[in-house]
């Protein structure tokens, strides 16, 4: 399970950071003590009765491929054992989107992650962290602001819903995921 975002505090609560904020929740749920690795924080933790290693790459957004491939190396993974968590200007905050699969639909980290791995077959889990930006700011901008104050009950709600789906991914697979999630606001 990896959570897309920069690392630092300069970037914690960013729109860009919202995977973080996911694997965050899932490792206190699972109660996972996370340990530093050269280029990733990474935590055992047990869903569903399953084993999963929750990650959060410690490169920025647009070369969280590399890391990744790496641990996926290291532990004898392939990228069909993945489940990826990312920010969606796409989506209302307050909305999730499963998918089994997919090309990067022009989201760097994705895109990153796409080109290390060579690979689109890992499933994620996009968080909506907004649809536009205002007028005067420019995407890139807009997801590395921090959200508004007005925005932080909804930005918890939905990180818990995420994590849920996660969890339901990797417990009942990506169908149900899909079934369970997509279309689902808080």
């Amino acid at each position: 399970m990896v959570g897309l975002g920069n690392p630092g505090p300069r970037y914690e609560r960013t729109r860009h950071n919202a995977g973080f904020l996911a694997i965050d929740e899932l490792a206190a749920r699972t109660r996972a003590a996370g340990r530093l690795l050269t280029d990733a924080w990474i935590a055992e933790a047990t869903l569903g009765g399953a084993q999963a290693l929750l990650v959060k790459p410690l490169s920025f957004m647009n070369l969280s491929g590399e890391p990744v491939a790496r641990l996926l190396a290291e532990r004898g993974l392939s990228p069909a054992e993945l489940v990826v968590v990312v920010d969606d200007v796409a989506l209302p905050l307050g909305r999730v989107r499963v998918r089994a699969h997919g090309s990067d639909g022009g989201h760097n980290g994705l895109r990153s992650l796409v080109a290390a791995l060579g690979s689109e077959e890992f499933a994620r889990v996009r968080i909506g962290v907004g649809v536009e930006p205002p007028p005067d700011l420019d995407l890139a901008d807009f997801v590395l602001a921090q959200f508004l104050p007005e925005e932080l009950p909804r930005l918890r709600e939905v990180t818990v819903l995420a994590a849920d789906a996660v969890a339901c991914l990797l417990e009942d697979g990506a169908e149900a995921a899909m079934n369970r999630f997509n279309g689902r606001r808080v």
